[in-house]
């Protein structure tokens, strides 16, 4: 048994900090009248082998309980528990009969809060949960926090990349979901080492950047409803649910002893750099796991719910801008210093590039939920030193109404664009009226990043995420197939602008399967061919499919996972999607910090962009439909980007009729040369580079239905 000693110990850093001689506790609660620091040797252990309760005449500092324990070391696992009065109403939800976790626990135990809260629930089956003070406690099927010495690994010189917006791919996917398909062939699937043995794959992919969905610690067990055609009991798959910011998903290790996650997590990012990948964690600051008044006492709620938490008039119930029972108060002093902490954290102990924030614009809110018109948290994220250089993306929406894409405050986040996305898709289906909506958003969406000074990279684009249809699924369905997720089909959303193309689901009439990759190519040709940041979901260059599934959070299995499979199937969307990205890196035409003026200058005749309608004519907007063609001129990048590049000639046809389009003239001295025309099959509809095929016609072009050419000027 370790001999500890308890010493005054230090206000600061807080948390478990390993220091010479033993460990510094230190924790935040304002209401709470009395702190205990419990010790256990095993992750199951109900009761700990060693207590301290704070002498707040020795270890408190203003609102800050810290003690110095000397003769601990790190791998130690403790909670704590906090005394304090009980009056919901109020919005005080003291007990100190409750474990609770860290609030900067850098690492914790797999077990299942959810599942124990479900054996004590069984045991106290008549007490309400929300307003009965429980008398009884055991921390056997709670989770424990470990200290963690984050000095002790080698990262080999490792430092974050932080690319530029501009110059990134992002790849948006799910740890487990990427490598745990047994057709992965990887030796630790599912896991940080997973990751690890997939780098070849997103190498040849060609993506900059790995955008990785939540790996804060979450209890995938929160779920309680079963899949009603398997009857089995379905999971938090996604992680939507927060249960502590610094610490990463144990469960995803391959090592999940102690500190092993927190180890094996450094190991990823510093291969993943080595590989020239960046990483980007999705987080989730708008709400945490304890749900509403009915939810689960964990840590944050027991350490002070009226700080941590926005509440309603009546204090017993919380504010829900999140859709999932709280919201996170992150403009209190107190919530935002936390916050700032777990990013400065996540960049300079774990090395990572870059963060997309879930619900950003509950980042915005006051604490009694107003949107505010300069808020501290979103400022502070923006211009924190440490943080400068990392990529900081905002969800710019949450689920109180708030929707601020193109209006995001802070100065200089990126947002995902979902207007990139319902416009590329509303024009590649076919609807009418969509060209100029369109045109606008391929070129970096002017309308909603010119404004207030930000540039076209702002714009993250994207038609696909973890959260609707695959892009699969996207040309396979008219609508959502949600049966499984047991609310009957009602969750998910039903705008998804998708089509079928005759069949709904699979199909095995070649006809339809080739509009369908037809379809896959030009989405992803547009996408990639814009300006802006492109986004790619985790499997559409295999056309991964969710079975129509659009809301697949809690589908812990074939319907979420990476089935490598589908890559000797659809060899040739893969291969097109490899192509995209290398064309899309190789030319700084499409990497343009700035946006296009369509204007001429005193050193350049033509402007840089010119748009044509199918006569080869300057386009009527009003009357166009269905198509729309435009020439960059790549000379001009050299302004912009110190590399001169070729011009480009671009045809969208989202009709459902050949056109026979007259193109302009490439400039004196060149000719057009044809790079990409998707109504071709692989390999012809892309062509690598040296191979591309001179035009017989530098006139006329036949563009097929539903189709994309890119046309590139050489000197002949």
């Amino acid at each position: 048994m370790q001999q500890l000693r308890f010493l005054p110990g230090k206000p600061l850093p807080l948390g478990a900090s390993v220091q010479n001689g033993g460990v510094n506790f230190s924790v935040f609660t304002r209401n709470g009248a009395g702190v205990f620091l419990e010790f256990f040797e095993n992750p199951k252990d109900a009761s700990p082998f060693e207590s301290y309760r704070f002498d707040p005449r020795l270890n408190r500092t203003g609102d800050i309980w810290h003690v110095f324990v000397e003769g601990l070391g790190p791998e130690a696992l403790y909670l704590y528990r906090v005394d304090g009065p009980f009056r919901p109403s109020e919005g005080l939800r003291f007990n100190v009969n409750k474990y609770l976790l860290d609030p900067y626990a850098k690492a914790m135990t797999a077990e299942s809060i959810f599942l124990g809260q479900e054996i004590h629930r069984k045991r106290t089956a008549s007490l309400d949960p929300d307003l009965a003070f429980s008398t009884t406690y055991t921390a056997e099927h709670f989770p424990k926090c470990i200290v963690v010495d984050d000095d002790a690994f080698d990262w080999q010189g490792d430092r974050p990349l932080n690319y530029p917006l501009r110059l990134s791919v992002l790849y948006e996917a799910h740890v487990k979901g990427l490598s745990v398909h047994r057709s992965s062939g990887a030796e630790h699937p599912g896991t940080y080492r997973g990751i690890i043995e997939m780098i070849p794959y997103l190498k040849r992919l060609g993506i900059t950047s790995l955008e990785l969905l939540p790996i804060h610690e979450f209890d995938e067990h929160e779920n309680d409803r079963l899949n009603p055609r398997t009857g089995e009991r379905l999971r938090n798959y996604w992680g939507y649910s927060t249960v502590g910011f610094f610490a990463p998903k144990a469960t995803y290790a391959a090592d999940q002893n102690g500190s092993g996650p927190v180890r094996e997590f450094k190991e990823m990012v510093r291969e993943l750099h080595k590989a020239k990948i960046e990483v980007i964690l999705d987080i989730v600051f708008n709400h945490t796991a304890e749900g509403n008044e009915r939810g689960p006492t964990i840590s944050f709620r027991g350490f002070d719910n009226s700080i941590y938490y926005m509440l309603e008039d009546n204090k017993r119930f919380y504010r829900n801008y999140s859709g999932c029972g709280n919201t996170f108060n992150c403009n209190h002093p107190v919530v935002r210093t936390l916050l700032l902490d777990s990013l400065r954290y996540w960049v300079t102990e774990m090395h990572v590039d870059g963060f997309r924030f879930d619900l950003g614009s509950i980042l915005g809110r006051d604490q009694r939920g107003r949107m505010m018109e300069n808020p501290p948290m979103l400022e502070r994220i923006a211009e924190d030193p440490v943080l400068r250089h990392t990529k900081i993306i905002a969800e710019a929406w949450d689920a109180g109404g708030a929707y601020q894409v193109g209006w995001f405050p802070g100065g200089r986040w990126a947002e995902w664009n979902d207007r990139f996305r319902d416009d590329v898709r509303a024009f590649w289906r076919g609807d009418s009226g969509q060209v100029k909506h369109f045109a606008t958003r391929i070129t970096g969406s002017s309308d909603l990043y010119l404004r207030d000074g930000r540039k076209p990279f702002h714009s993250i684009n994207f038609i696909t995420s973890h959260d609707g249809f695959t892009l699969n699924d996207l040309v396979s369905y008219n609508g959502k197939h949600n049966d499984e997720n047991g609310e009957s089909n009602r969750d998910g959303g039903d705008h998804n602008i998708s089509y079928n193309y005759g069949f709904e689901g699979p199909a095995v009439n070649p006809k339809i399967e080739a509009i369908r990759n037809r379809q896959i190519k030009n989405m992803l040709c547009s996408m990639m061919l814009s300006l802006g940041t492109p986004m790619l979901l985790m499997g559409d260059e295999i056309r991964r499919t969710q079975q129509g599934n659009n809301n697949a959070y809690c589908q812990d299995g074939e319907i979420s996972w990476m089935n490598y499979a589908f890559a000797d199937k659809h060899a040739d969307v893969q291969r097109f999607t490899r192509e995209i990205i290398a064309f899309r890196r190789r030319h700084p035409a499409f990497l343009r910090p700035e946006f296009f003026t369509g204007s001429e200058t005193a050193a350049h005749v033509m402007p840089d962009i010119v748009w044509f309608g199918p006569d080869g004519r300057s386009p009527d907007w009003s009357a166009l439909d269905h198509f729309i063609a435009y020439q960059l001129i790549g000379s001009r990048a050299t302004i912009l980007t110190d590399c001169d590049d070729n011009d480009f000639y671009i045809m969208y046809n989202a009709s459902q009729r050949d056109i026979t389009a007259t193109i302009a003239p490439p400039l004196e001295g060149k000719k057009w040369f044809r790079v990409i025309d998707t109504s071709y099959d692989s390999p012809l509809d892309i062509l690598e580079t040296g191979m591309e095929e001179m035009l017989q016609n530098q006139q006329k072009y036949v563009i097929l239905s539903r189709s994309a050419v890119v046309l590139i000027s050489r000197n002949v």
